[in-house]
């Protein structure tokens, strides 16, 4: 009966970390570089950050790059800036 249980538990948990990265986004600033973002966080006007819902794609002939860095941040010109 306890394996059960934690069993359930394990599904459980497992169950709810898929659902927060389902609510993930994508983030892209002005010079094309794109990264994954836990959160959609308010980036500050100057830093020409637009943020997409976890679905979004570019179109064909859009110039787009994937960059993914861990943490909270931005690219700006191929560096990551921490906040």
């Amino acid at each position: 009966m306890k394996k059960i249980v934690i069993a359930a538990a394990v599904a459980a948990f497992g169950l709810t970390a898929m659902a927060t990265d389902a609510s993930a986004a994508i983030a892209c600033n002005r010079d094309g570089e794109c990264w994954h973002v836990k959160n959609a966080y308010k980036y500050r006007p100057e830093f020409g950050i637009v943020v997409h819902d976890n679905n979004w794609k570019w179109r064909i002939g859009e110039r787009y790059r994937w960059r993914e860095h861990t943490g909270r941040g931005y690219w700006r010109h191929g560096v990551w800036i921490r906040f």
